[in-house]
């Protein structure tokens, strides 16, 4: 593993010009400039409770509407960590977590594998969150496993409010993402898989 955890990425398409930069080993500080007011919500939920510092500046087809952007932006999120990341020697590779909000609980559980999969089970209770659709969550997280090269199940264990089932599920998947690259120093150095790579 190496000592500085942070890389840049830049993705440019006639759709979305978008720069993602992280520091997997941050304070939680985040900048923000997606034109997409709920997603940028929730996305501070997963820098301020994965420690992980984002810089994140997005411009879209928004006139249009915010699929390509969103979309776009779980890629880009998922090549910047699976570059910091690099060889993911000595960290923990799995993670969970459980959060709750009032009435919603939601669970979230990431396997650094090296292999896309993604299970969502998420029922909205409404289709839209501040004019946000959440249909478009899905989107985002098929993005950033496909390119992150993880595993990711997400559950919402239960819910009535929309918003509160969507910031469980974003600060589960940033708790979740802080164990499972967190170094693990009697692992220093050592795949944690048994094939002897990821």
């Amino acid at each position: 593993m190496t000592d500085s955890r942070s890389a840049s990425v830049e993705r440019n398409t006639l759709e979305t010009q978008i720069t993602v930069a992280v520091n997997l080993d941050g304070s939680g500080e985040c900048r923000l400039d997606t034109g997409i007011p709920f997603l940028e919500h929730m996305l501070d939920q997963v820098a301020r409770h994965g420690l992980i510092d984002l810089d994140i500046v997005a411009k879209g087809d928004l006139h249009i509407d915010a699929h390509h952007t969103v979309e776009d932006i779980g890629i880009t999120l998922g090549q910047a960590v699976a570059k910091a990341v690099g060889d993911k020697k000595g960290i923990n590779r799995y993670g969970h977590a459980y959060v709750p909000l009032d009435e919603a609980l939601s669970r979230v559980v990431v396997d650094f594998s090296g292999r896309p999969g993604l299970e969502f089970h998420v029922d909205f209770t409404r289709a839209a969150v501040g004019g946000f659709d959440v249909d478009l969550f899905l989107e985002f997280f098929q993005g950033f496993v496909n390119h992150a090269a993880v595993t990711l199940h997400i559950d919402n264990l239960r819910g009535h409010n929309s918003h509160h089932q969507a910031e469980t599920v974003f600060k589960a998947f940033g708790r979740a993402l802080r164990m499972a690259l967190t170094a693990d120093p009697r692992a220093a150095g050592t795949t944690p898989s048994t094939k002897g790579v990821l």
